[in-house]
């Protein structure tokens, strides 16, 4: 079955600085007509940072959409400063958490919400994290908390609902196969 849309008209209906939303008309397989609303993004990376005592780092910080504070890895967006994703990598480590690592290696991929948007994350490892010497300036408006956590603490952080990021479940998941 051919399962392919095809956009017969398309309109941008909010740019800004995060992202943008593109209303398109599409034809169906079956010939009828449907309308998507796209959120558009410049692409992010979340990090797997693991410390030489074998914690896991994360950040609590409060999440307007979600209207709560979250458990996360650390993670951003992918923009003008980038020349890569791994570039993002360690430009994100020294803005949130303020460590510099040794060793970085791609993981996996993903879209973090295929239904609406088309941001896809990259996860990377991070370790052998030692203090950066020159800070970078955070976000504008972003506090954040630090915490280090075990991995048993990290699984039961998911399993009690106290951790409900997506990629941060996916981080820590991924991190109880490489033990395996």
């Amino acid at each position: 079955m051919n399962f392919k849309e095809h956009v017969t008209d398309s309109r941008q209906i909010y740019d800004g600085a995060i992202i943008n939303v593109e209303k398109q008309t599409v034809r169906l397989p079956d010939g009828q007509t449907a309308f998507r609303e796209i959120v558009h993004h410049s692409g992010a990376v979340g990090v797997l940072a693991i410390t030489s005592d074998q914690k896991i780092i994360l950040e609590k910080q409060w999440r307007a959409p979600a209207k709560a504070v979250t458990i996360e890895i650390p993670a951003g967006k992918v923009d003008q400063r980038d020349s890569n994703f791994k570039h993002a990598v360690i430009r994100e480590l020294n803005e949130e958490i303020r460590y510099v690592p040794e060793h970085v290696e791609e993981l996996f991929g993903f879209y973090s919400s295929v239904g609406f948007s088309d941001e896809y994350m990259q996860l990377y490892l991070a370790t052998g994290l030692e203090p950066v010497t020159n800070k970078l300036p955070r976000d504008k408006g972003e506090f954040l908390q630090i915490i280090e956590k075990t991995l048993d603490e990290a699984v039961s952080m998911v399993k009690s609902g106290e951790i409900k990021d997506a990629k941060t479940i996916m981080a820590i998941q991924h991190w109880q196969l490489m033990q395996k």
